[in-house]
């Protein structure tokens, strides 16, 4: 990740949209439903796992790799784009608190930004790619209507790009990648690319947030 201060990041964040709309389309739920997963891409796993473990009925949120193998899933080689893998955060979720939908409306309007392509505010490469690794034809056809949705109603300038891929493994990254944002408040990078989107959360979603 690229470290940045406050006046960087100010002058290279795009206009931020609204909150969305709810999703027309949402995956079926019955009161014996689970705990469901979402694996998702949208830029530094630190800022996105943030993000979502904010919400209510989140269970867990895991940053990760995803898109490439397992002899390749490690920081190293992934933050340096030798691999085919996303930094991404696997999110377990209660569904009978949080809707896939739900979920997918945070992601597009808040956890980054969908329009850029291969990259993520100061971070480049396809490792930052916008991307959601779907792992039923279900989850697939939720995020193909949802994205035409948003694009119908012009929520964005610019197309959407993130990419739908099949999900054929998530690999947890190293544990000191995990809750990074929560335990180290004061980094950096934490403080011009993470704790703006936490805010945004607040502001916008506040009605998706877990009661403190």
């Amino acid at each position: 990740m690229v470290l940045l201060g406050f006046s960087d990041f100010a002058c290279q964040r795009s206009a931020s949209p609204g909150p969305g709309p709810d999703p027309e389309m949402d995956l079926e739920i019955t009161a014996e439903s689970g705990p469901q997963t979402a694996v998702v891409a949208g830029g530094c796993f630190w800022c996105v796992e943030a993000v979502f473990e904010q919400l209510e009925g989140v269970l867990d949120a895991t940053s990760g790799y995803a898109g490439g193998n397992a002899e390749t899933a490690q920081y190293g080689a992934v933050s340096g784009g030798q691999t085919d893998h996303a930094e991404a955060v696997k999110i377990t979720y209660d569904p009978q608190k949080v809707s896939f939908g739900q979920l997918l409306k945070v992601f597009f309007t808040v956890a980054h930004d969908p329009t850029q392509l291969n990259r993520q505010g100061p971070d480049t490469g396809r490792q930052y790619r916008s991307a959601i690794f779907y792992d039923s034809e279900q989850q697939k056809k939720v995020v193909e209507a949802y994205i035409h949705q948003l694009e119908r109603e012009r929520l964005f300038e610019a197309p959407i790009v993130t990419a739908l891929e099949p999900l054929d493994a998530f690999y947890p990254a190293e544990e000191y990648h995990q809750d990074y944002a929560l335990e180290n408040p004061r980094q950096p990078y934490i403080v011009s690319q993470a704790q703006p989107k936490v805010q945004k959360v607040r502001e916008k979603f506040g009605d998706l947030l877990k009661k403190q």
